[in-house]
């Protein structure tokens, strides 16, 4: 039997993903550019297992050692400014980081994030969640529990297209698979 791992998780090859999303928080401030999610000077490549090890290094050299896969970022205003490459997502992707929530997004990382399969979810009241805590985000429902708080947060569902682009792991495997190739 063949397995895979999406946002964290194993599944059964060829199993959906999971429209829960459920990890520790690792929490970060506003305006975090693509050259704080990937330094530049890794972007000799664009193979997410070697830009993994590099996320957020600028900021904190320890922080792939300290995560786990499926944890979730949570940042302030206009998370993913900067540069246009999708290289920000893939390697956020790669490292296992199992979602971002932040207040806001830069227009170019958000619908890169969904192009390369990451799910993000933009939540105004994400300074309310702390580093440490651990969520639960329902992406059908558009609620994120806090369950160390026992908060919830409401926020736009994410419509149904861009959960498809999510499961099938962005927007190349999506349309490969509607063209059955």
């Amino acid at each position: 039997m063949a397995w895979e791992e999406r946002n964290g998780k194993i599944l059964k090859k060829g199993s959906k993903m999971e429209k829960v999303i459920k990890g520790k928080v690792w929490k970060f401030g506003d305006n975090i550019d693509t050259d704080v999610i990937i330094p530049a000077r890794y972007l000799n490549t664009s193979d997410p297992e070697k830009l993994a090890p590099h996320i957020m290094e600028d900021i904190d050299p320890d922080f792939t050692k300290k995560m786990s896969r499926g944890d979730i970022i949570v940042a302030g205003e206009n998370f993913g400014s900067g540069s246009s490459r999708e290289h920000a997502p893939i390697a956020l992707k790669g490292a296992g980081i199992g979602a971002v929530i932040a207040k806001s997004f830069a227009r170019i990382f958000y619908r890169n994030s969904f192009n390369m399969g990451l799910p993000i979810f933009q939540l105004p009241k994400a300074d309310q969640i702390s580093e440490g805590d651990e969520v639960e985000i329902d992406m059908e429902k558009g609620i994120i529990k806090n369950l160390t708080k026992g908060e919830e947060y409401q926020f736009s569902p994410v419509p149904p297209f861009m959960q498809q682009l999510i499961e099938a792991g962005g927007l190349i495997p999506y349309a490969k698979k509607i063209a059955n190739v």
